[in-house]
């Protein structure tokens, strides 16, 4: 798992998720934490890595570490991107489109809380999962790729996006999510969600 998305205190979000995670399901995870936004941490643990989820935002990084992640990506291997991965890397911004099949365009105004709509319930990653409420604003994501097949769709009173959403990239599987905001970490079916995207995207269910 990365974490650098400061906004957000992924660090702190990621470690409750591990907690849970660990504990409800067969996973081991190993956490990279970008201490800042211009900090370049090696990422050779993506060599033995069966799966990566990526919550960073933003980050600086033009050095070992990037070109270590786009080679992850380039082969073909299994991601999640939880809400600002959208925007991971201010130095490849194109990962959003090429890789996660997303097409972020900014946010709706924060308040209003999501409510999560399933679309796709017979997908294994929704197995157990109802429908639920989520808080933060509503990212907008006008143009998925034409590849993507929607899981989740999230609405207040005045907007609808797509919030999760599947797809192939070079032959691997890639899960992303626009939720994640820090009290998303406190709602269980958003973090079953997660643990069933990884599951999921390592070919284990």
């Amino acid at each position: 798992m990365l974490s650098g998305s400061f906004e957000y205190g992924s660090e702190v979000s990621l470690t409750t998720f591990r907690a849970y995670v660990e504990k409800q399901y067969p996973i081991k995870t190993n956490l990279i934490a970008y201490s800042s936004e211009d900090d370049d941490p090696s990422l050779a643990a993506l060599d033995d890595a069966d799966a990566l989820l990526v919550f960073t935002r933003r980050l600086n990084t033009d050095g070992a570490s990037l070109r270590q992640f786009q080679n992850y990506c380039e082969q073909g291997r299994p991601i999640v991107g939880v809400r600002t991965a959208s925007h991971a890397y201010q130095n490849w911004l194109a990962f959003d489109k090429d890789v996660l099949g997303g097409d972020y365009q900014g946010h709706y105004g924060s308040g209003p809380m999501t409510r999560v709509e399933i679309v796709k319930a017979e997908h294994p990653i929704l197995k157990g999962i109802p429908a639920f409420n989520c808080y933060g604003s509503l990212y907008k994501n006008p143009s998925l790729c034409d590849d993507t097949s929607l899981l989740l769709m999230g609405h207040t009173d005045e907007h609808s996006e797509p919030i999760a959403w599947t797809r192939l990239h070079n032959g691997g599987r890639v899960c992303y999510t626009s939720l994640g905001h820090q009290s998303d970490f406190e709602v269980e079916p958003f973090l079953r969600f997660l643990a069933q995207s990884i599951l999921w995207i390592s070919e284990e269910i």
